[in-house]
């Protein structure tokens, strides 16, 4: 099969090591715009299936000579970007695979016509979290008998030598999630509280510890308040050490968290890109990072008419990651779900067509393969 990385950052490129193992992957082209990184791999692989191609993105002319002849693409562009290459797929009959949605979240329970019925597998937000994480709700949630609520917590207290501003993942989605309001499904209803306004403590598995956590916009409340039957609570936190929240604040309240265009000095310029670029990209500073990182789901709800709670949990240090695949620990994590996704597609054990979501994938099969690839997971029921 004839495969394509698009997008080769600190995820992509993780995910591309891997499929690069699948013996059915007789062709994996790294598909970016800028291509140092991507050479990179392919020089320390040296896999003859590996091959390395300049691609704009957002040329839909270019995606599709890309694509025309590809099995599957994987997509670790930014989510803004996806639905261009939705498109270009279905065009093209090529299956597609990514790490973050892409749809409006008032278009999930409806999706476009065109992705609902199109020949061709489409399946969003398989990465880490989302991705990981949904799998284990999943997982969790097929075990009792009813589901009441959901948290998912994504912990990391790791560090980068010479970087006070950064982000372990795309700086532009990071600055996305973080300014826009968080949505949390609290008793059956969506509500939605002001950027970074939720604060707690959370308690995350060794050797991580405790973090402050804020609610911020993600994938999971979405699909799992739609996904799993029955639950009426779904709240997704992640830790945000209160320094970078606090500049997150002010970078939001200047606007540059804004996607629109606006006129410097006769320029048009895009702050969020301007923001960007100023920040270090993540490949930039691989090997510099130290310490933990890992997500962590707890489903509450009943079995036998016995209150109980499933704790699902990984974790991996950004050391190991870097020794694996040159990554950090939430590159890994993130690639990893999506290599595992579309290993499955390959191997037909995802056959629906249409748009898909990791809820709808089998969660013992993907949780197989991750202990496949030597990647840890851990499981815990308490009675309530």
């Amino acid at each position: 099969m004839k495969v394509i990385q698009l997008g080769c950052g600190i995820t992509g490129l993780v995910c591309a090591e891997h499929l690069a193992k699948n013996e059915k992957v007789s062709e994996l082209v790294l598909a970016d715009s800028k291509t140092n990184a991507a050479a990179g791999l392919m020089t320390r692989l040296k896999n003859d299936k590996l091959s390395v191609t300049k691609v704009d993105a957002t040329d839909e002319k270019s995606l599709r000579r890309l694509m025309k002849d590809a099995d599957i693409v994987i997509s670790s562009l930014s989510w803004v970007l996806n639905r261009k290459v939705i498109d270009t797929a279905i065009s093209t009959g090529t299956n597609y695979v990514d790490f973050s949605l892409t749809l409006d979240w008032d278009e999930i329970e409806k999706p476009k016509k065109a992705y609902r019925e199109a020949d061709i597998t489409i399946l969003t937000c398989a990465g880490e979290d989302p991705g990981i994480s949904d799998v284990f709700a999943r997982y969790s949630a097929d075990q009792l008998d009813h589901v009441d609520q959901i948290r998912i917590m994504d912990g990391d207290n790791g560090t980068a030598e010479g970087y006070d501003f950064f982000s372990f993942w795309s700086p532009s989605d990071l600055m996305d999630e973080v300014s826009t309001p968080a949505g949390i499904f609290k008793n059956g209803k969506m509500i939605r509280v002001a950027p970074l306004s939720e604060r707690g403590i959370y308690e995350f598995p060794p050797p991580i510890g405790p973090l402050t956590v804020y609610n911020t916009d993600h994938e999971e409340t979405y699909l799992m308040s739609k996904l799993i039957r029955g639950v009426k609570n779904v709240d997704f936190r992640i830790a945000i050490d209160d320094n970078f929240a606090n500049i997150a604040r002010a970078l939001r309240q200047v606007g540059m968290h804004r996607r629109d265009q606006i006129d410097v000095k006769g320029e048009k310029v895009v702050p969020l890109d301007v923001l960007a670029a100023l920040m270090p990209r993540p490949v930039d500073f691989v090997g510099k990072v130290k310490g933990d990182s890992g997500i962590v789901v707890e489903t509450t709800g009943s079995l036998n008419g016995k209150k109980k709670m499933i704790k699902m949990w990984v974790t991996m240090s950004h050391e190991k990651a870097y020794e694996l695949c040159r990554s950090n620990a939430i590159g890994y994590l993130v690639g990893i779900g999506g290599a595992i996704a579309t290993d499955m597609i390959i191997a037909n054990e995802i056959s629906q067509k249409g748009l898909i979501f990791p809820e709808q994938i089998p969660a013992k099969r993907f949780l197989d393969r991750m202990r496949e690839k030597g990647l840890e997971f851990h499981e815990r029921i308490y009675d309530i």
